[in-house]
Parts: structure tokens; C-alpha cells; sequence
């Protein structure tokens, strides 16, 4: 029998070589890490070129409301605006969230302390359902694995390389735990809503191809025979 898995909307930015490599370095050590019970989808990976920024839109909306979860990579003095668009779609369709951030950086409009909501972001991206967020300082777990890295090749130089594989990897094994989690949490949707919502996420991004609508259909369909919704 076929080990169940979750297919993982991975969004965040992707224009330069540091976010792409960051971005399919993560996904893979989530993927290893987990036994393959999390398949990160990228939309890196999935960018139709030459159809024209509407059609990459559309693609991208509708491999996340295809996904079972979603992780959104909220790095950035300012998060990114596509990402925040994507999040708030995940939220409209009531798939499980993972908040991702790695910038140490403080921001938003957030006071409170984070146990009781508070985040270094804008507010209005906070405090919905069925959302779980997980603050990883990766410059102190950089720095944490270059000095065991160091320490254990006797030199004060040398072992960056290495030092930042060890902290993703301890990243990624922190992201599954945190899904696992995730995954565990009930449907906030209530049963005689889904049809009328998804209707409506067919209708409301205007998509250029009816397709587009009929992936849509399907998406929940898959939602419900395995038990996201």
C-alpha cells in the first residue's frame, strides 16, 4: 500500500539565486526528512514561461488550492506582496498554513508578544484559523553550527559551507515537526460551505481558461476523499 503523503504548497519570493536555492534546498530536506510524507510543489518549478504574468498567476492559485497544506515563507524587512496574496487565498480555502520566518529582523505592527499573537508583521496577516507559526532565527543557527563546525575541524576558518547545511537541515526537521502539528488540526470550514466556496474561488480570479474552473472542482474533491476538509 502507498504511504499517505501531503502535497505542500512552498510559496515565498523567488528572484535570485539565494531565494531559488534556498527555496529548493528546504523543500528537499523536507521532503528527506519527513520520509516523504511532505512533497513540496514550487512555484519556481511550476512558472508557465511564455504564457504572460496572468497565466503564471493562475497557475500558481491553482496548484495552492490543488495542495493539502501550504508553508509561507514570511522573510523580509517587508513581506512579499505575491506571497501575502497566495496566504490569504489558503486562508479563503481553509488549507492547513505554515508562517515561516528566518529573518531575526522585527517589524509590523504586532506588540504583543508572540504566544499571544503577536508577530513581526503586519497584523492584518495574523491570527487566522488553522495556521501554525514557526520564528527561526537562521543567522544565530548559522552561526550556532559554524562554531560545532569549527570546533570539530580545529581551525578558524573554513566550514561555512557545511555549517549551513547542518542549520537548514535542523530547519527542515523543525518544519515537519511543526506540520505534523499542523496537519492534526480539524477543519475550520463548515461542511455545507464548501461547495459555495470553491464556487466562488472559481469565479472570483477571473481565470483565463476553463480549465482553470474545472481544477478547482477537482481540488475539493480531492479535499474531501482525503479528509483536509
Amino acid at each position: 500500500m502507498e504511504m499517505e503523503h501531503y502535497e505542500v504548497y512552498f510559496a515565498g519570493p523567488l528572484f535570485n539565486h539565494k531565494d531559488l536555492l534556498g527555496n529548493a534546498a528546504l523543500a528537499e530536506l523536507i521532503f528527506s526528512e519527513s520520509g516523504g510524507r511532505f512533497r513540496c510543489a514550487l512555484p519556481q518549478d511550476l512558472e508557465p514561461r511564455g504564457e504572460g504574468s496572468r497565466g503564471i498567476r493562475d497557475a500558481d492559485i491553482i496548484r495552492l488550492l490543488s495542495c493539502d497544506a501550504a508553508i509561507f515563507s514570511f522573510d523580509g524587512a517587508e513581506l512579499d506582496s505575491g506571497t501575502v496574496v497566495e496566504f490569504m487565498f489558503a486562508k479563503f480555502a481553509d488549507i492547513p498554513s505554515l508562517v515561516l520566518r528566518t529573518d531575526f529582523r522585527s517589524g509590523g505592527d504586532c506588540s504583543e508578544p508572540s504566544g499571544n499573537g503577536g508577530v513581526p508583521w503586519n497584523l492584518m496577516v495574523s491570527s487566522y484559523p488553522r495556521t501554525v507559526t514557526l520564528l527561526w532565527n537562521a543567522a544565530k543557527a548559522y552561526a550556532s553550527a559554524l562554531r560545532e563546525r569549527r570546533a570539530l575541524e580545529g581551525g578558524e576558518c573554513g566550514g561555512a559551507a557545511r555549517a549551513a547545511s547542518e542549520s537548514l537541515r535542523a530547519l527542515a526537521k523543525r518544519v515537519v515537526s511543526e506540520m505534523d502539528a499542523l496537519m492534526s488540526l480539524p477543519a475550520t470550514m463548515p461542511e455545507d460551505l464548501r461547495d459555495p466556496v470553491f464556487k466562488w474561488l472559481e469565479k472570483m480570479p477571473a481565470f483565463g481558461s476553463d480549465s482553470a474552473r474545472e481544477d478547482v472542482k477537482f481540488a475539493l474533491k480531492r479535499k474531501i476523499l482525503k479528509g483536509i476538509l
